[in-house]
């Protein structure tokens, strides 16, 4: 063999054995190959994260208020229909009137808003808390004697009670049937466990006691985002109106924020309305707070 063959040989040998060295060994490659594929995952599973709580706080308000909004205009339309013909709402007020699922009443609190109302539907079910409140079956019927209570979501589907907290003593709740506008005055708020079920007993935290007032309970979950504890406010019966008498524009009006005052409504006028309630609320107790 002649020395440039020689050569060319001995060239293309050392070649072969340097692309040997530089290439990594076998289980090399499949391992950043497994870095590689775990990273794809997880980047899928981050997206997939992202879109389930896009869905979750954007998307079921959106599915919640539009289902709110329809039965809303049914329940309005059907408080006006003559109690027999189809699409007319149930008596709330009657014995065995309601059907677990199908919405009877509106809630009405002006210091969630001046137009701030939400369907309630019989039964606390979670099909039936994504369209809009629940009223718990057991407890009793609007504007009676024991404890009306009503459950609705603070997070997510409508998220009904969002701002539940800003409730004040006196403010008023309004629960409007076929029959007319049942008118409660907020007494209280506390934080409860979720165990803690005598909040809507008929005597709220005395499951033993017989009632003798009509009182409202409104059930939520607490803090926002968890459902860790119960957000709990309770109001008492002030006043009632038929249908034929209407209620009067001054109740649902909203109030003016705590601290704070408007044109058509100062903190003097503010405090003067909480304590005209406040009366109320004494006269029907027989004096008590």
């Amino acid at each position: 063999m002649t020395g440039p063959a020689v050569a060319e040989g001995r060239t293309a040998l050392a070649e072969t054995r340097a692309g040997r060295r530089a290439r990594p060994p076998r289980h090399q490659g499949v391992f950043w190959g497994a870095v590689g594929l775990l990273g794809e995952l997880l980047l899928t599973a981050g997206v997939v994260v992202l879109l389930f709580f896009g869905w979750q706080l954007w998307w079921t308000d959106v599915e919640a208020n539009r289902a709110a909004a329809q039965a809303s205009t049914a329940l309005t339309q059907g408080f006006e229909a003559p109690a027999e013909t189809p699409g007319a709402v149930p008596d709330a007020k009657a014995p065995g009137g309601l059907i677990e699922g199908e919405a009877f009443a509106l809630l009405h609190v002006p210091r969630l808003g001046q137009d701030w109302s939400r369907p309630i539907f019989e039964g606390t079910g979670v099909p039936i808390l994504r369209e809009g409140l629940g009223h718990y079956v057991e407890s009793a019927a609007p504007g009676q004697v024991g404890n009306f209570a009503v459950a609705g979501h603070r997070t997510t589907w409508g998220r009904p009670f969002h701002d539940i907290e800003t409730l004040v003593l006196g403010d008023s709740i309004v629960v409007e049937t076929r029959d007319g506008y049942d008118v409660y005055a907020v007494t209280s708020h506390e934080i409860v466990a979720p165990t803690d079920v005598d909040v809507v007993a008929p005597v709220p935290g005395d499951p033993t006691a017989v009632p003798t007032e009509a009182m409202l309970t409104l059930t939520t979950c607490h803090p926002k985002f968890s459902a860790e504890q119960r957000y709990i406010i309770h109001a008492r019966l002030t006043e009632t109106f038929t249908r034929e008498q209407g209620l009067p524009a001054s109740i649902l009006a909203a109030p003016a924020a705590a601290g704070q005052s408007s044109e058509e409504n100062t903190p003097h006028q503010d405090l003067e309305q909480r304590r005209v309630v406040l009366t109320r609320l004494s006269a029907n107790s027989g004096g008590g707070a």
